[in-house]
């Protein structure tokens, strides 16, 4: 499903990716372990078209999206790849169902379907009683939550995840945890998971380690 061949970047000269191959098969969890600096998040921002490889080819789907530009890399990001942050990055201002509803409404959906595909979503991640409520009403696990749905609501084709437990009490992580393998057994859905947290890792159906900018394993 997704297949990275040779990926070189370099910033300001420092080369942080020396030829990354990565191939992942779809509903497959994937996470990506590594010391600080070896190009981890950059290796992810990239997958998610954040960022641009200075060479080597990435394919999502049989898709080579090294060839997109402009309006149609962003139509793309949209609606295939789902993000999850160690942040939330949710906006303060906006409730849970309207936070969730966001990449629909980018995307072109209307308000109307966006808003009960959400709710579908929030019910199925525990938080039918969070609809309403602004980030800050919400507690860590419950934010990161409403995260994930926001990553789901264009059934993407893959969701990135840069971290995701690393803001989380251990109870709430573990959950997290618990709750990406259920998406992967219900949904079918795929994930890469950038993250030093080793229990997660290890739960994963592959381990991938990156050092000095290629993949090891």
């Amino acid at each position: 499903m997704i297949k990275v061949s040779n990926l070189h970047k370099s910033y300001d000269g420092l080369a942080i990716l020396k030829g990354v191959n990565l191939e992942v098969a779809k509903g497959e969890i994937v996470s990506i372990v590594g010391a600080s600096g070896a190009g981890k998040t950059t290796l992810l921002q990239i997958l998610g078209t954040l960022d641009q490889a200075d060479s080597g080819v990435i394919e999502i789907n049989n898709a080579d999206i090294t060839l997109l530009k402009g309006n149609k890399l962003a139509k793309y990001r949209n609606k295939h790849i789902g993000f999850i942050f160690q942040f939330h990055q949710l906006l303060p201002e906006f409730n849970a169902i309207e936070n969730v509803c966001m990449p629909a409404w980018i995307g072109g959906a209307s308000r109307s379907i966006s808003e009960k595909n959400a709710k579908e979503l929030l019910d199925y991640l525990g938080l039918n009683n969070r609809f309403t409520h602004k980030p800050n009403a919400l507690s860590g696990g419950e934010q990161q939550r409403v995260a994930v749905a926001r990553a789901l609501i264009n059934n993407p084709s893959i969701i990135l995840a840069d971290e995701p437990s690393g803001n989380l009490d251990s109870k709430s992580a573990e959950e997290l945890h618990h709750l990406f393998f259920k998406l992967r057994s219900e949904m079918n859905q795929t994930f890469v998971i950038v993250t030093h947290n080793l229990n997660l890792a290890a739960q994963s159906d592959r381990q991938l380690t990156i050092k000095d900018g290629v993949i090891l394993n």
